[in-house]
């Protein structure tokens, strides 16, 4: 971490010193499982995710390098939320999913509030406390085929499930985790 604080300069300008982003559409990286953020660079470098500036910058860094910067932004405090958690719709998509219409409850990979659940796994993301538009923008790109990195491709699944209402109502109780 000590080392990742250092190199990891750059993405501070847009990810914050210590992985708070201020800006809506770009992510928190706060407390993020460090194998997550390696997989989402290595997945920037190798073009299975694309993303104009992420494209560009992760080329930039050798692999030494992204796990130090990684293992910094995972070694910082977890994002928080400011909200209250009280939306009925999201919080029953969150905790028990839709088995009617084959959502699977997003906490069964999220984990409780969102904080993740498995940190030695790469496929699981801490959500709870992301950015609104970052999580709007990563669902409707799921929904779209435009992201679609996830393995076997469950969130592309769950997300061509979701209505608009659903996701504008996810994100917001997700960002207030």
């Amino acid at each position: 971490p000590a080392a990742g604080k250092t190199k990891s300069y750059f993405c501070q300008g847009c990810h914050g010193e210590t992985g708070m982003s201020a800006e809506d559409m770009i992510p928190n990286l706060a407390g993020q499982y460090a194998l997550y953020i390696a997989k989402q660079l290595r997945n920037f470098q190798s073009g299975a995710r694309t993303h104009q500036i992420m494209s560009a910058m992760s080329k930039t860094i050798s692999d030494a390098e992204l796990v130090d910067i990684a293992a910094y932004f995972s070694s910082q405090k977890k994002m928080q939320g400011s909200g209250s958690g009280d939306n009925p719709v999201a919080k029953k998509l969150f905790l028990k999913g839709d088995p009617g219409r084959g959502i699977p409850a997003c906490m069964s990979c999220h984990g409780k509030n969102g904080k993740g659940k498995a940190p030695n796994i790469s496929t699981y993301p801490v959500i709870g406390g992301q950015r609104k538009g970052y999580l709007r923008a990563q669902l409707q790109h799921w929904r779209s085929g435009e992201r679609s990195n996830s393995p076997d491709g469950v969130m592309n699944k769950v997300a061509k499930k979701l209505t608009d209402a659903e996701i504008e109502s996810l994100t917001s109780y997700l960002s207030g985790l």
